[in-house]
């Protein structure tokens, strides 16, 4: 993957965790709330399961903890992504996946702008 200087990591961590509270904010469910703050957000549902993406400023990439798995996605300036580092999973695919398992029905994550 890509590495990334500070300054643009900062730029492209912030404000994908910015277009993600965004989509989950636009979802059309009172089952998920998402809330963003000092680069960490955070997916609640109904139940009081939490999923958790994160900024993680040393490493340069983006972490998230969701359903007893973690995955670390780094930046990806061919594919225009964040991408998991074991996997290859992108990180929009994979949260939607994540909660498409939580909620028992499948949702789409839509970026807006």
């Amino acid at each position: 993957m890509d590495r990334l200087d500070e300054a643009e990591y900062e730029q492209r961590a912030q404000s994908e965790l910015l277009a993600l509270r965004d989509a989950l904010d636009a979802l059309d469910t009172e089952s998920v709330e998402a809330e963003l703050e000092s680069g960490i957000l955070s997916v609640e549902f109904l139940d009081g399961t939490r999923f958790v993406i994160n900024s993680h400023r040393a490493a340069r990439q983006i972490w998230m903890a969701a359903a007893r798995s973690a995955w670390h996605f780094d930046w990806s300036a061919d594919a225009g992504a964040w991408h998991a580092t074991k996997t290859g999973d992108e990180l929009w695919a994979t949260l939607a996946a994540a909660i498409s398992e939580q909620l028992g029905r499948p949702i789409q994550l839509s970026r807006t702008g």
